[in-house]
């Protein structure tokens, strides 16, 4: 029989094989930071397409799939698809000493992978619900250098950031979140601009503005206080969307005929940062 560190070892390699990911270390985190930990005593319930699934026993062995697992089912909370985390934060490809902003950290799983990459870098987590927010309290205390904020990422301030990682649906990311974003700095988020449009979006900051490549299909939870566009929003389609190559910020430039999307005071371009000008 397997032990439960075999059964890890395996996931993890199913982990970085899936992400592309040519650091080492993103197996070694996942092979390391037990999933269970985060997610309450078992037996544990797993979303499967549109029904609910209970694990048989709380052997954790049955956690270490690419599985979804309900935080609160009644929220439509989950634990998030592993392939799906491993990919992001492989394209991220976090460093030692940068500093991280969680948003949407659910009961801290995937902060924790986070906070071992970037580790003695510092990581603030943001989690609206107060109940999630004093689980992963609890989940992270062995996590010296991560540090959970109950409240509100879209309205609060968040720090300078080397990495933004956002696991919740927004319309638009909040200006503050590009602000935010250090020079080199990235920002992966679900673009949610409409029902039809579910992207998964890496922002780069660059000397020339922020940079934005849609690189795969994603769906979260909508991010409250930022999943409604206002009436005034030009809402893309969905080929206007797969198009966008860059964001601005009104105060910095006005939109023009390249703009694929507009929201208040963001919108998205057409305009490859690396073009010029009038191409």
């Amino acid at each position: 029989m397997s032990t439960i560190e075999d059964t890890r070892r395996f996931y993890a390699r199913l982990m970085a094989a899936n992400a592309g990911s040519s650091d080492p270390r993103l197996e070694e985190v996942f092979a390391s930071v037990p999933r269970e930990a985060f997610l309450g005593p078992g037996p544990w319930t797993i979303v499967a397409g549109n029904g609910r699934v209970t694990t048989p026993s709380a052997d954790p062995s049955h956690i270490y799939q690419n599985v979804l697992v309900a935080l609160d089912a009644d929220k439509g909370i989950n634990n998030g698809e592993p392939f799906l985390h491993a990919m992001w934060i492989g394209k991220l490809a976090p460093k030692l000493g940068e500093t991280v902003t969680h948003i949407g950290a659910g009961t801290g799983y995937y902060t924790a992978l986070l906070a071992r990459l970037v580790s003695p870098g510092t990581l603030t987590a943001f989690e609206l619900d107060d109940k999630l927010a004093h689980l992963a309290r609890g989940n992270l205390k062995a996590y010296g250098n991560a540090t959970v904020v109950h409240g509100d990422a879209v309205t609060m301030p968040l720090p300078p950031s080397d990495i933004i990682y956002v696991n919740a649906g927004v319309v638009a990311p909040p200006a503050g979140w590009l602000k935010a974003l250090r020079p080199g700095g990235r920002m992966i988020f679900p673009w949610r601009p409409a029902e039809r449009v579910p992207l998964a979006v890496m922002v780069t900051r660059t000397q020339k503005g922020f940079a934005c490549d849609p690189f795969m299909r994603s769906w979260f939870i909508p991010c409250v206080g930022a999943s409604v566009a206002d009436l005034a929003a030009k809402i893309p389609t969905r080929e206007q969307a797969a198009r966008s190559r860059s964001i601005w910020l009104t105060s910095d430039k006005a939109p023009d005929r390249t703009a694929t999307a507009i929201f208040g005071d963001v919108w998205f371009s057409s305009k490859n940062l690396g073009a010029k000008p009038g191409d």
